[in-house]
């Protein structure tokens, strides 16, 4: 049974998802794990949410995945902000195995009819502690140390491709 607040997503992985190896394809990994991490935001967030992703924090791949594999994906919101959300996700270890075959962390963020960022919508409670959650907690308060955004950008004189300078 999966933790209170905690979404559980079960993929196959089909020919379709895989690379040249036989196995799953990063891209289609990182697909099941999106709408793994939008379904627990938007859950959090309730019916009145619009929300976009933000930012892509952190994806590990582990093991590779065998097509035919049925693979379970759970997640959660672990923190809040006035209008964001992060968002843990763990690939539950495959059959014989002891740690999950991905994790990663999504940051998506509530925005109005113009795309700008606005408070959500409802009061949001991360999941309870839990020992699933931890290392993702615990990674995502290191990068939380790490800064650098939109505001590094402005200014930094790029062209467009139109001929105008930003």
């Amino acid at each position: 049974m999966a933790p209170t607040g905690t979404i559980v997503s079960h993929r196959l992985v089909l020919p379709a998802d895989a690379n040249h190896y036989g196995t799953l394809y990063a891209g289609s990994l990182l697909r099941y794990a999106l709408e793994a991490g939008y379904a627990a935001a938007t859950r959090g967030a309730g019916p009145g949410a619009n929300l976009v992703l933000r930012r892509v924090l952190s994806v590990e791949c582990r093991q590779g995945v065998p097509v035919g594999t049925l693979v379970e994906v759970r997640a959660a919101v672990i923190d809040v902000r006035q209008c964001y959300l992060a968002v843990a996700v763990v690939g539950m270890p495959l059959a014989g195995q002891a740690v999950p075959w991905m994790d990663g962390l999504f940051g998506f963020v509530q925005v109005d009819r113009d795309g700008l960022p606005v408070p959500l919508p409802t009061a949001v409670e991360p999941v309870p502690p839990d020992p699933l959650w931890q290392p993702l907690v615990a990674r995502l308060e290191r990068l939380a140390k790490v800064r650098g955004g939109t505001a590094d950008w402005l200014g930094a004189g790029l062209d467009r491709g139109d001929g105008i300078s930003t």
